[in-house]
């Protein structure tokens, strides 16, 4: 397994409840799909460099973890049609 890094933006409207239900639906993509994770690091709200979707400010959280390379063509394919997830970067580390 190779191990990567992905940093996602929530929408900072979200309610707490919510933005855990986010977090905990990642978490649980990952783990379902044979992966591991290291840890998740919430970074909490911060201006965005630029308004994305009307928003200037969005909920940071970076995640490690370790995970076969055809499930992060899934990963990244599920993150872009979920709601309230406006943007991800994932990366090896």
């Amino acid at each position: 397994m190779t191990k990567y890094e992905m940093l996602y933006i929530l929408d900072a409207q979200l309610a707490d409840e919510a933005k855990d239900a986010l977090i905990a639906k990642v978490e649980d993509l990952v783990t379902k799909n044979g992966g591991v994770i290291e840890k998740t690091e919430r970074w909490g709200v911060r201006k965005l460099q630029y308004p994305i979707n009307y928003k200037s400010e969005g909920f940071y959280v970076l995640m490690q973890f370790e995970a076969e390379k055809s499930f992060v063509e899934e990963l990244k394919r599920v993150i872009g049609i979920t709601d309230g997830i406006i943007r991800r970067l994932i990366t090896k580390r």
